[in-house]
Formats: structure tokens, sequence, C-alpha cells
């Protein structure tokens, strides 16, 4: 009867571990899963012709208090409000890729208020951000500063939620 329970208890351990990958199965398709999202966000800098920044990089930058805009692309209420990285503003970009501007997909905002938000100094970092590194909002914002002439844009791609996960303070409302 013991050894029964014992079998018993070893098959359960065997499903468990195949349902969570710890045999290594799924690590090979969690490798799969990263190397496609690496490519497309190479493939999406290299589109927008701008450059990246890390959680790190982007706090050592605000700690040193480095004159830049950093923008958050994602919903006012539903997000930005609720909390966004000390001292960006909000200006809404879609998730899909943005070829051309539609006025329908920025909240009603024109390329004139995005610049606007921006500031003059066309040398200055601009530094856009969204969710998580598959949101494609803040690669939207960044090919947008590129095409409106900004000559030092990064895209923080890890965004609110690498943010948050290193623990570094968060803003909330407007």
């Amino acid at each position: 009867m013991k050894l029964k329970g014992i079998f018993a208890a070893l098959a359960a351990i065997l499903v468990m571990g195949m349902l969570t990958g710890c045999l290594g199965e799924d690590k090979f398709k969690q490798e799969v899963e990263k190397e496609a999202g690496a490519v497309k966000l190479v493939r999406e800098v290299q589109r927008g012709d701008y450059d990246v920044i890390t959680t790190a990089e982007l706090k050592q930058l605000i700690d040193a208090k480095e004159e830049m805009v950093i923008v958050d692309t994602m919903p006012l209420e539903a997000s930005y409000e609720k909390n966004h990285i000390p001292g960006a503003v909000q200006f809404l970009f879609p998730i899909p890729d943005m070829k051309t501007w539609n006025t329908d997909e920025t909240a009603g905002k024109t390329k004139a208020d995005y610049e606007k938000l921006l500031g003059p100094d066309k040398d200055k970092l601009i530094v856009v951000y969204c969710g998580f590194v598959k949101c494609t909002r803040s690669h939207n914002g960044a090919a947008w500063a590129r095409k409106l002439g900004y000559t030092n844009v990064k895209r923080h791609p890890g965004g609110i939620f690498a943010w948050k996960g290193a623990e570094y303070p968060v803003e909330t409302g407007k």
C-alpha cells in the first residue's frame, strides 16, 4: 500500500513538473518567446531610429536631475493617473504601429500638440515609455518624436512595470 502511495505521489510530482515546466521542456519554448520579443524590439528600434534606455539608466538620470522630457504613452485615467514615473507627462499613443498620424488614435491630439509637449529644443533628451516591453505605444511615441526632428530620443522598453519591479518610486494623479 505504501509503495502504491509513493508511486502516486511521484506521478503527481511528474505531472506537476510537466505542467509547470520544472523538467525543462518549457525553458526551450520560453526561449523562443524571449527571442521573438527581443527581435521585435530590435526591429522597432531600427525602424524608429531611436535608442533605448534601461530602467537603472533612467533612474540615474532622474537622480542626477538631467534635463529631459519623459513621456508616458498610456491612457490618462486607466494608467497614468494611477502611477507613472516621476516627472513624466502623458500623451496617449495607440498600440498598433502608427505609420500616419491619426487624431482618433491620439485622443484628438495633433502632431503640433506632441511637438509642443516635447518643447522647442530638438536636441533635448526625450524618453518615451509605456507599460512593458511588448507594448508598442512607446515605439510610436519615440518614432514620432524622431519624425518631428528630435535627435536624442530613447525608448524605455521595460516601462512602468520594470520601474515598479525595480521598486523605484512612482507618482499618481495628473
